[in-house]
């Protein structure tokens, strides 16, 4: 009898595999009637592989199609007994309930995730499980003993939760079907061959549902299997290297062939060609193969490597990018592919790296290319998406300025309504106005107050936004209902904006919109579980819906540019391909800890290794690679530190530096040549036309008449330090903004620390006890913190540290008032300088009346006291204050002459420091200050920027304004007439 005809057949790598399956097919069915073709059965990997075969079909003309299918459409074959797959979210949420009640009753046990997250990776695990073949019992036999982890045996209490989704009669999910499917299939075809042409082609069998699948399909009279990107330089000692420690080499691209084969009883030479095209570089693909072999025969690279002879023809159409930043990187991947579609050439970007995918397509956009991204823009990254987001976050938590302001800014609030641009208007000046004025947290209450009653739409829009707020839930655990229920009114609320309504809103329009409204609604259309979450468990489980959405960009894709994942590397059918993000934990991706399973817990009960999924992207990276011409490129630095190279880009530039006698280093080289050549063109992209040159030390020149003519006497420390902000701010008249995210800092300490010192000396009383006066201090501090810190663990920090001094501030106070009385508390006063109308105003935190009639100046300081030295030439305000007492400045007691000045420090040890300074002094800071003013009412005087910073790492608020970092220190400043 003639031999049989082999059932696994496999195309190398680097040949178009959807063109070259079907010029086989056609080949092989030649002689067959027209009608045979539509009667074959074509299963493929993925979606992307049957529109590329449907594509090479349409290319040779009209004809026959097969019955073209995709392999995980088997979870929905109608099969005999087999019930529809329940609906994933439906398990999810059964799952959580199980888990939620699990969790609550081991407090021992830390998930350091949320419920949901804890259900997900349960469920990852579970249809792993199902996949594979592997029932729960298993678990029960493991041997943990050697591994002296508790944690190990409660993951062991959380998996027993799912076997009840594994006994006779249950509902069914999609992998467990999947591999019920493929267990019928394999059973009726082991007693009734079918005698059906059936083909299974693209797959590497990383499934257990689709290898169990393969191996029924191959055993077929007229099955088939035809294998991608399958090593056939691969020497028999290699392949046996793979299984041949106690741990499989599950990282090797073509370890997945290896089960199927053992499965067919087939040796790796017996699996034959499916078409004689050869690769475009069978030299590049030895070279490789040869780089790629497992780590116990890499010792063989010298042995094996002399068969190479020329290495840099076998590298002729490689290139290697190495930029510094993957800034630079995605601009010179955007210029080679710009010069691709310029010379007419089909590009494809293969990368893991979304981030970096972005950043090319921003940089591709200055020329107009818009590249079709096979992946789409993630649900969660789209408009509808977004403000899901932020609104499920919002909800059960304090309201931040930052946060509404986020959802007040989107671009999507207030579409349905025709006030879209008064609210956008009103937007910004309530933004103004919480920044300017606060609070941190608004909230319905601040947002009437601010709305008002003069201006009619200004209240129309507080009112509809405070009645949107009012319907945020409490941080208390409700059901998913309940937080949906909520989460869908403020949002379509919103969106509907003052007056309008959500269907005239762009809420749920185009297919980023409807998909996001398929996504709740098919959350809402769950029956109730009764389960009870917190908020942020609610925000967690939208995530998670939201992340598992894809939407197609609506523009019209460039034909000759496309963004493709790794998986589709085997189907992308391109002349140049260019490998990006080639660095460790980018490509290959770092296998994700599980929280389940260790290492040999996982080998023991049959289940797949962490290592899988690495060998599945180095398959994908030997089919890349082999490209007509690709490009290799990668950043040698994130945003963190420096950058590890992929191991497969190391080996092969190691194993190639090596060669020498086949010019291995020059092959290098050129890679790298060929490489700089872009790198050269990205930087002199971002170069300007002509050198711009550095801006020179700002020193500006108003005319006179629009120079200040008051002052405080705070400022005159900024007068003399930097004067270039007293332009900026009193001039120009440019404040700076709080920020969106205020915190406690220290001015907003100082007023606290001011206004408790404040109430507690006007309310002191010598007469009571010293302990009554600290509980009363204690008491005001407590009560003002409350008022002023809206952060909790603020205020009993700050209270904490001021109680610690509480005794030593009221024992100084005791002391004051044995002798003296406080006249004057934080209130304002002015007086003429005498020197053309100016004038100096102060409010000073106290001053006091000693019994001889003189006074004494105090000033309270949060942070640290000046020094005499500093006092004397910069921060002058106790001297000025004090040459305003001597002149009468303040009506309620008159010229008095000034006996001591005293600074009180808030902080540290409480202590009170009297400045060593006379009248004299006093005297000689208000002449000297006279001069200084009348300088700087000279129109012949500039502002020079930061003259004499107390350290020169301090940063001034109008530093980006004056352009510092042009110029520095060491410069002169540039007079300028302006105005």
């Amino acid at each position: 009898m003639p031999p049989a005809e082999p059932h696994v057949f496999a195309l190398p790598p680097g040949v178009d595999f959807a063109r070259e399956l079907v010029q086989g097919l056609v080949t092989r069915m030649q002689d067959e009637p027209p009608e045979a073709m539509a009667r074959l059965r074509l299963i493929l990997n993925a979606g992307r592989m049957s529109r590329r075969v449907r594509e090479e079909f349409d290319r040779l003309g009209t004809r026959f199609l097969p019955r073209i299918e995709l392999v995980s459409d088997l979870a929905r074959v109608p099969m005999p007994g087999l019930p529809a797959p329940i609906p994933p979210l439906r398990r999810k949420l059964d799952l959580a309930c199980l888990v939620d009640r699990l969790a609550r009753g081991l407090p021992a046990f830390e998930t350091g995730s949320g419920i949901f997250s804890l259900t997900d990776s349960l469920l990852t695990l579970m249809a792993e499980m199902q996949s594979e073949g592997v029932h729960p019992d298993v678990f029960e036999h493991l041997d943990i003993q050697a591994s002296h982890a508790e944690h190990w045996r409660q993951s062991l209490v959380f998996i027993r939760i799912v076997a009840r989704y594994f006994e006779a009669g249950s509902a069914l999910d999609a992998e467990a079907r999947q591999r019920r499917v493929a267990e019928m299939m394999a059973r009726t075809w082991a007693e009734t061959p079918t005698e059906d042409r059936i083909i299974i082609a693209g797959s590497t069998g990383s499934r257990g549902a689709t290898r169990l699948l393969m191996q029924a399909v191959a055993r077929l009279p007229r099955g088939m299997l035809v294998l991608p990107g399958f090593d056939f330089d691969m020497p028999q000692m290699a392949w046996n290297s793979l299984c041949s420690g106690p741990i499989p080499i599950e990282d090797h691209p073509q370890y997945r062939y290896l089960p199927i084969l053992d499965a067919l009883d087939l040796r790796p030479q017996q699996v034959e060609r499916w078409t004689e095209t050869p690769p475009p570089s069978p030299q590049r693909n030895a070279l490789v193969s040869l780089a790629l072999r497992p780590a116990p025969v890499t010792d063989q690279w010298m042995q094996e490597g002399r068969v190479f002879s020329d290495l840099p023809a076998a590298t002729s159409q490689m290139t290697l990018i190495e930029a510094s930043d993957p800034r630079r990187e995605a601009l010179a991947i955007a210029l080679i592919l710009r010069e691709a579609v310029a010379q007419g050439k089909k590009a494809a970007l293969i990368s893991p790296d979304r981030m970096l995918t972005r950043r090319v397509a921003a940089a591709l956009d200055r020329w107009g290319i818009v590249p079709d991204d096979s992946a789409g823009q993630p649900l969660p990254l789209t408009a509808p998406g977004r403000l899901i987001r932020h609104l499920a976050r919002l909800l059960g938590r304090k309201l931040s300025m930052e946060n509404l302001l986020v959802v007040l800014k989107h671009p999507l609030v207030a579409t349905g309504s025709t006030l879209r641009g008064a609210h956008l208007r009103l937007t910004r000046e309530f933004e103004l106005s919480l920044r300017r004025k606060g609070p941190a947290f608004p909230d319905a209450t601040t947002l009437r107050d601010w709305g008002g009653s003069e201006d009619a739409e200004r209240q129309h829009w507080s009112e509809w936004l405070a009645a949107q707020l009012d319907l945020l839930l409490t941080g208390e655990d409700h059901t998913i209902s309940a937080w949906l229920e909520t989460l869908l009114t403020l949002l379509e609320g919103l969106a509907a904006g003052p007056g309008g309504t959500v269907a005239a809103s762009e809420l749920w329009l185009e297919e980023a919109g409807q998909t996001a409204f398929r996504t709740l609604s098919d959350l809402a259309a769950q029956e109730e579980t009764g389960l009870q979450i917190s908020a942020a468990n609610f925000a967690d489980l939208i995530d998670s819906l939201l992340q598992e959405g894809q939407v197609r960009s609506t523009l019209v894709a460039h034909p000759l540019v496309s963004f493709l994942g790794t998986l589709e590397a085997r189907s992308h059918g391109a002349e140049l391909v260019i490998l990006a993000g080639l660095n460790e934990k980018s490509w290959p991706e770092a296998p994700s800890p599980d929280p389940w399973l260790s290492r040999k817990m996982r080998l023991d009960a049959g289940l797949l290794l962490p290592e899988r999924q690495i060998g599945l992207s180095a398959h994908d990276f030997q089919q890349a690679i082999a490209a007509p011409e690709v490009v290799l490129s990668r950043a040698r630095r994130d945003s963190e530190a420096e950058t590890v190279p992929s191991r497969w880009l190391n080996r092969l530039i190691n194993l190639a530096g090596g060669l020498t006698h086949a010019q291995g280093p020059e092959a290098v080289a050129e890679m790298r040549a060929r490489g700089a050549r872009f790198l050269d063109m990205a930087s002199a992209l971002d170069l300007p036309e002509k050198p711009v040159p550095p801006a020179a030390r700002p020193a500006p020149r108003p005319p006179a008449e629009a120079r200040p003519r008051q002052l405080p006497v705070t400022a005159i420390k900024t007068l003399i330090r930097d004067p270039y902000a007293v332009y900026a701010g009193r001039i120009l008249r440019l404040r700076p903004l709080d920020p969106l995210k205020p915190g406690p800092d220290p001015r907003l300490r100082g007023e606290a620390l001011h206004r408790i010192v404040e109430l507690f000396v006007r309310g002191f009383d010598p007469s009571i006890r010293l302990e009554d006066s600290q509980k009363r201090l204690s008491e005001i501090a407590e009560t003002v913190l409350q008022e002023m810190i809206p952060w909790p663990s603020t205020q009993r920090l700050w209270l904490y540290r001021l109680l610690k001094i509480a005794p030593q501030l009221v024992a100084q106070e005791a002391q004051r008032r044995v002798a003296s009385v406080p006249a004057v508390i934080e209130t304002s006063a002015t007086i003429d300088l005498g020197v053309q109308g100016f004038t100096l105003m102060a409010r000073p935190d106290r001053i006091d009346l000693h019994d001889d009639g003189t006074a004494l100046v105090y000033d309270y300081k949060s942070g640290t006291p000046p020094k005499e030295a500093e006092v004397r030439h910069f921060d002058k305000q106790l001297l000025l204050e004090a040459a305003m007492i001597e002149r009468g400045a303040f009506a309620e007691i008159g010229p008095r002459s000034v006996a001591a000045m005293s600074y009180v420090h808030l902080g540290g040890t409480g202590d009170c420091r009297m400045l060593a300074l006379g009248r004299e002094d006093v005297e000689e800071t208000w002449t000297r200050l006279q001069g200084l003013i009348a300088r700087y009412l000279s129109p012949s005087q500039g502002f020079a920027a930061r003259r004499a910073m107390q350290m020169s790492r301090d940063i001034s608020d109008y530093d980006h304004l004056s352009r510092f970092g042009e110029w520095d220190i060491t410069d002169l400043p540039v007079p300028e007439d302006v105005g």
